[in-house]
């Protein structure tokens, strides 16, 4: 979910023109000025986060147009974001996490199709790649612009605690489970873990399945995962959930034990690996986390990154996410904002900035763009995945929201807390849930 980041792909894009639309009268057609009232945005981000962004918006838009742009962030973003759709009275932009959100918004008549606001799709295929537009693609209409990607498939560690006590980066699946093995014997806690996040508590258990279930039932088979050619109680999704099940359940892996990480703040579960000592040596978790790093944390000193392992599926896979945002008022300002927003100085500045750790989908923002080397090093993991076409986006995001956004995070947090034995009533409960 909070999902949101990767740099330079080899298809990526920086959204071109698209030209204002003009009004015709008695054979005339006259300019619609871009400079005028306000654009409200709306996320799903933490206070800070949006914080540092709308410096941004405030340093490159705000202080070149007439219009305001203004970003408000909520950690109930889906709830909130539904009904004020449907109470007639969206913002402007929604920067929606999942992609299948905005195909429902789409079938519901209420976003408005980038071809109805004058964009050129094949313009935008050619910047943003056909498979990222495509996931906004509905009924033969585009209504997803990307305005950044993440990648997910990263363990973050204690770096100078790791190397102090002469452990290694793990290769394999068998060899992570080895090694917390090892951390236990010795004394530590392998892993910290949280999976609250307001109404969206669950959503960084959903990111641990889908990590698994690539690595074991392979890019074809998670595809039907995703579109429900194979039911969510299938043998393939039970095996990952068991592999999950392993570290989430093996006494002394995880920090306060699997049943309370739906009560740990997502954004608060990687703290205690800086502490002295370290409560934990590491945590699995989207690019974007860097910024609830302690402020004096130092890349490549204090902590330092690898990619989630392989277990059963050869090369390397990449989860990936991203952010989708979908326009509900076809005006000049707010296609004017548009083009701003996804242009190389405004992302490349979103780049420098720790708080956002937002990393651009944009093709024109190079690694000097950004604070973190971490980051730019999470572009290169993604490029050769996609290459390889073993990166997937993530598939909760992808899923109907009544199982994506639903049951999916509440099922999560049923296994965290009822245990091994509560798996199979999981899968069940989430495979009934599916929309007709």
């Amino acid at each position: 979910m909070r999902k949101f980041r990767l740099m330079v792909l080899p298809f990526a894009l920086i959204l071109l023109a698209a030209a204002c639309a003009a009004d015709e009268g008695d054979g005339q057609q006259e300019e619609e000025s871009a400079d005028t009232g306000s654009v409200s945005l709306f996320a799903a981000m933490e206070p800070f986060e949006a914080e540092a962004l709308q410096a941004v918006l405030d340093d490159l838009v705000n202080s070149e147009t007439d219009y305001t742009a203004e970003i408000e962030a909520s950690a109930d973003f889906e709830e909130q974001a539904q009904i004020r759709v449907e109470g007639g009275n969206p913002p402007d932009v929604i920067m929606y996490p999942q992609p299948g959100a905005v195909l429902e918004q789409a079938e519901a008549g209420n976003a408005i199709a980038l071809e109805d606001m004058g964009f050129d799709i094949a313009e935008l295929e050619a910047t943003f790649g056909s498979y990222l537009l495509s996931l906004g693609e509905f009924d033969g209409k585009h209504y997803g612009i990307p305005t950044n990607i993440n990648l997910k498939s990263t363990v973050w560690y204690a770096k100078d605690d790791f190397d102090a006590a002469g452990y290694q980066v793990p290769t394999t699946f068998d060899e992570m489970l080895t090694l917390s093995d090892q951390i236990v014997a010795d004394g530590g806690t392998p892993w910290c873990v949280g999976f609250e996040s307001g109404g969206a508590t669950g959503w960084p258990a959903t990111d641990w399945m889908e990590d698994i279930m690539l690595r074991t039932a392979g890019p074809g088979v998670y595809d039907q995962w995703v579109t429900h050619e194979i039911p969510f109680n299938d043998p393939a999704v039970a095996h990952a959930a068991e592999l999950l099940g392993q570290v989430m359940f093996t006494e002394g892996y995880v920090l306060g034990g699997a049943d309370q990480t739906p009560s740990i703040a997502f954004g608060d579960a990687p703290l205690p690996m800086f502490d002295d000592p370290p409560g934990c040596f590491m945590h699995r978790q989207a690019n974007f986390i860097i910024a609830f790093f302690p402020e004096d944390a130092e890349a490549g000193v204090d902590y330092d990154s690898f990619a989630f392992p392989a277990i059963e599926q050869p090369g390397e896979s990449a989860l990936f996410a991203g952010e989708l945002s979908a326009v509900f008022r076809d005006a000049p300002e707010v296609r004017d904002f548009i083009e701003r927003f996804v242009s190389q100085p405004v992302q490349c500045a979103q780049g420098e900035s720790q708080e956002t750790s937002r990393i651009s989908p944009n093709i024109e923002v190079g690694p000097e763009c950004y604070t973190n080397p971490l980051l730019a090093q999470a572009a290169g993991v993604l490029t050769e995945s996609l290459a390889a076409d073993t990166a997937r986006f993530d598939a909760s995001d992808l899923m109907p929201s009544a199982v994506g956004a639903g049951s999916f995070w509440t099922g999560m947090v049923e296994y965290m807390q009822g245990g091994p034995d509560a798996l199979q009533g999981v899968l069940d409960d989430i495979e009934a849930s599916w929309p007709e």
